[in-house]
């Protein structure tokens, strides 16, 4: 427990090292667009690819688990539409996310701190928490909310394909995705992505920074960074759902 507390005076005290103004404007807006690209544009096959195939088998599941005749077809746009916006793209698609970008954040952040690169920036008199943490927050927390939007539209397409395939027409499939939508759940979807965006790369960067060792340390610290990350996604999934929706 007393490493725990430890553990999260650390992170803490690094999160205040992070938020300060940046000296170089210049250099700052080229950092950030280098992270843009890291952790958003390189992500997005990705998630096309997942959204499109977890869309599609939702909604065969969905038509197959309705057995009664009296059951009217367009509730797999229903049940599709909603498990994809409310749960899958946000909740799930911010997990395998933090596998792949959280793993990257730590590996870079661990390797330059054994190589040392950390420390020089330090002698330079430059704030490296700030200079190379602050850059990938900002980015994940811009990006992620797009890549969920996009999650949910590729989804749908994907629901659509799985509903033909388990005849399912696509005027029954639209209907239920209009049927009784609130667009509130959007706005709580985002919410929540933009939490686990930050969760995702302030956690992995913690990992990173105070990474000790050599190589092995590396891969130690990612494992960590991914695994925490993703504990914590959970835990606030449940709080922000019992906090907005309840």
């Amino acid at each position: 427990m007393m490493k725990l507390f430890h553990s999260l005076g650390k992170y803490i005290t690094l999160m205040q090292r992070v938020i300060s103004k940046p000296k170089n404007s210049s250099l700052f807006r080229r950092q950030l667009l280098l992270e843009l690209e890291k952790v958003g544009i390189n992500s997005l096959w990705l998630v096309i690819i997942i959204s499109l195939f977890v869309g599609a088998v939702v909604a065969i599941q969905t038509k197959y688990n309705i057995e009664s005749p009296l059951i009217p077809m367009y509730l797999v746009g229903v049940a599709s539409r909603d498990s994809l916006i409310l749960e899958f793209s946000p909740t799930m698609l911010s997990l395998i996310l933090a596998g792949k970008v959280g793993s990257s954040i730590a590996s870079e952040l661990g390797s330059m701190r054994i190589t040392e690169q950390i420390d020089a920036l330090e002698i330079m008199g430059i704030n490296s928490a700030s200079f190379l943490i602050l850059p990938k927050i900002i980015a994940t927390t811009l990006f992620f909310p797009f890549l969920i939007i996009l999650s949910m539209f590729i989804g749908m397409i994907g629901a659509w394909i799985g509903g033909l395939s388990a005849d399912v027409t696509t005027a029954e499939f639209l209907y239920g995705i209009r049927y009784e939508f609130r667009s509130f759940y959007i706005t709580y979807a985002v919410i929540k992505t933009i939490v686990f965006a930050f969760i995702i790369s302030s956690v992995s960067s913690y990992f990173g920074y105070y990474a000790k060792g050599g190589a092995i340390a590396v891969g130690k610290s990612s494992t960590k960074a991914v695994v925490s990350s993703s504990i914590v996604i959970l835990l606030f999934n449940y709080i922000l759902t019992d906090l907005i929706l309840a």
